[in-house]
């Protein structure tokens, strides 16, 4: 009796043996490593799930490149630790977080930085983090190479529709927040806050994902001081950047609705130094057209929206309102059996940001306009 008890119980071991092998042997992807009490210690990079431009290098580093590109984890205990680093020793940059779905603050990232960021929670127990990039594209990638902890577990994002803004300054929620450095001091990407920029904003109320393509200074057909490279010619490329040979896999995510305000740098008078010719019609309503084109190769079953510019007044106003509809017009001509393109005018506005920009109160106010519009388009 005893000897058939003690082969069922070896059996038994056996078995178990074998299953945990069997678990280990397929957790190569696993979101963590775990110490021999069972607590998470670590969350690697590889294990983030972000919603943005990004990239994972060869050291399995997570690159955040878009405005507002973020990833969330939980955590246990009272803190955790951050690691991030830039490629410029010289440089900086910004990240900004939710803690519990509370925005905290914006934190400086140094080039030279030896030290983690450590976020500290009010009490034990769990607790939610969402780390933003308060920064655009150009303004160079944030290197995240893990997080530090107590039970860390890697969040998703739910399962909801998806808008991607694509912009300019305003999108990026640029010149927005002078709250840390003043307007007219530090460098421009200082007063940076993708976070309050309209686009997460207007996300958050209507409990959708976003993904912002957007570019300090871009065009349709000229920029706000150059003739290129416009966001046609860097909309394709995984940091638009021009000369990158990287392009960005469109399959990441796909956007229930694409959302296009571009229009603001083509209507500029330029800086006053380099030559600035009249405004072209022609160019941009046919360089538009072609855009949107190529955002429905992208996204052929997206609903399309073309936002007119809430810093552009007078004259130009009407005029920009013109030329988008007869981008809409055209482009519903053209896909008649497709979703067709509408557009949202704003409604004129005195920025109060750096620069002639919207501030982070401003940015409140156009998420706020944009609601009753943008409830209609998501489903």
């Amino acid at each position: 009796m005893h000897l058939l008890l003690n082969l069922n119980q070896f059996k038994m071991t056996f078995k178990n043996t074998l299953i945990a092998f069997a678990f280990f042997a397929l957790c190569g992807s696993c979101t963590s490593i775990l110490n021999i009490s069972g607590k998470t210690t670590t969350l690697p990079a590889a294990a983030l799930k972000p919603y943005g431009r990004y990239i994972l290098n060869q050291s399995q580093n997570l690159k955040l490149i878009s405005s507002a590109v973020h990833f969330g984890f939980s955590f246990t205990g009272q803190e955790c630790q951050l690691y991030a680093s830039l490629p410029d020793k010289n440089s900086h940059n910004y990240l900004q977080y939710e803690l519990d779905g509370v925005y905290q603050k914006r934190i400086r990232i140094n080039g030279n930085a030896q030290e983690p960021i450590t976020i500290k929670a009010p009490t034990a127990g769990k607790h939610t983090v969402w780390i933003y990039k308060a920064t655009e594209a150009h303004t160079g990638a944030i290197n995240i190479q893990k997080v530090t902890g107590q039970g860390l577990i890697s969040i998703e994002k739910p399962r909801v529709p998806i808008i991607e803004f694509i912009g300019n300054s305003i999108t990026c929620g640029a010149a927005a927040d002078p709250s840390e450095v003043p307007c007219g001091t530090g460098v421009y990407h200082d007063q940076h806050n993708a976070y309050s920029a309209y686009g997460p904003r207007l996300a958050q109320a209507l409990g959708v994902n976003f993904v912002l393509s957007s570019v300090s200074g871009i065009g349709i057909y000229r920029n706000w001081n150059s003739n290129g490279p416009t966001m046609p010619q860097v909309y394709e490329k995984l940091d638009f950047q021009e000369n990158n040979p990287q392009k960005w896999d469109f399959n990441t995510f796909t956007p229930q609705v694409v959302s296009i305000a571009l229009g603001t740098n083509d209507f500029s008078n330029g800086d006053g130094k380099k030559e600035r010719l009249p405004f072209d019609s022609v160019s941009y309503v046919n360089n538009y057209i072609k855009f949107v084109q190529v955002v429905k190769t992208k996204y052929p079953k997206a609903q399309i929206a073309l936002l007119s510019s809430p810093m552009i007044n007078g004259r130009n106003r009407t005029k920009l309102q013109n030329y988008l509809t007869v981008v809409k017009e055209k482009i519903n001509s053209l896909y008649p059996s497709d979703k067709p393109v509408t557009v949202y005018f704003f409604k004129p506005m005195q920025a109060r940001g750096c620069s002639g920009h919207p501030n982070v109160a401003d940015h409140a106010m156009l998420a706020q306009e944009l609601l009753p519009f943008f409830k209609e388009l998501v489903h």
